[in-house]
């Protein structure tokens, strides 16, 4: 799942992409405004992290631009302005909610993944299903066959992107930018590594073969 992170002070934006990642998020980061509205309007982000404080487009225009664009991309806004004033403002912009600085990693944390639970009043955006596969994006857990399946971080992010797209082909392509968060090198064999240790957990769990490889394609995960 990717996270857009806007924030032009280096020191708090790698302390937020940093922890993100480690919760298992791939995060983009714009250092601006305009950076970041540009970003946001061509990448397929599930929530955004965003300063007030930009040079260029500041925060407040971001989201509202976002806005007019029929974009509904959940924003948490980071401010330095602790004030209600400062907070209705923030929320009448169109964010989706306020966190004023400085804060704990844990609560930033715990406030994106409210907005990602609350970002689709249909299905759940926080549970995957395919064929005997159950994944948690917020517990971090996976179950097949009737039983939990311990897997490391990268294990888990292929698993949702093949998951996300299940029964149809997944480049490697694809899977190094979902996972890495970078193009693919055509010399390097990560992902197959990644992907045959991730089947033989899948497949001994399941009983059954779950990912097949569609050769010069990719791989792509059984939907039933």
């Amino acid at each position: 799942m990717k996270l857009l992170v806007v924030e032009d002070d280096d020191k708090i934006a790698s302390f937020v992409a940093k922890g993100l990642a480690q919760a298992g998020f791939v995060v983009d980061r714009a250092r601006g405004g305009d950076e970041g509205l540009e970003m946001a309007l061509g990448g397929a982000y599930a929530a955004a992290v965003v300063d007030v404080m930009l040079p260029g487009l500041d925060g407040l225009a971001l989201i509202g631009a976002l806005r007019r664009r029929g974009v509904r991309l959940p924003v948490l806004i980071l401010s330095a302005r602790r004030s209600v004033d400062e907070r209705v403002r923030g929320l009448q912009a169109g964010g989706d909610d306020y966190l004023s600085k400085p804060f704990s990693f844990s609560e930033l944390l715990a406030r994106v993944q409210a907005l990602l639970r609350r970002s689709d009043g249909g299905a759940d955006p926080t549970r995957l299903e395919a064929g005997p596969l159950t994944l948690n994006l917020l517990t971090r857990e996976v179950r097949g066959g009737g039983a939990g399946i311990p897997l490391q971080a990268r294990e888990f992010a292929l698993l949702e992107c093949l998951m996300r797209r299940a029964g149809e082909p997944v480049s490697k392509a694809m899977i190094l930018e979902s996972v890495w968060g970078y193009d693919f090198d055509p010399g390097s064999n990560v992902v197959d590594v990644l992907v045959h240790r991730l089947r033989a957990k899948l497949d001994r769990a399941c009983g059954r073969e779950t990912i097949k490889t569609l050769r010069g394609v990719g791989y792509v995960l059984a939907g039933d």
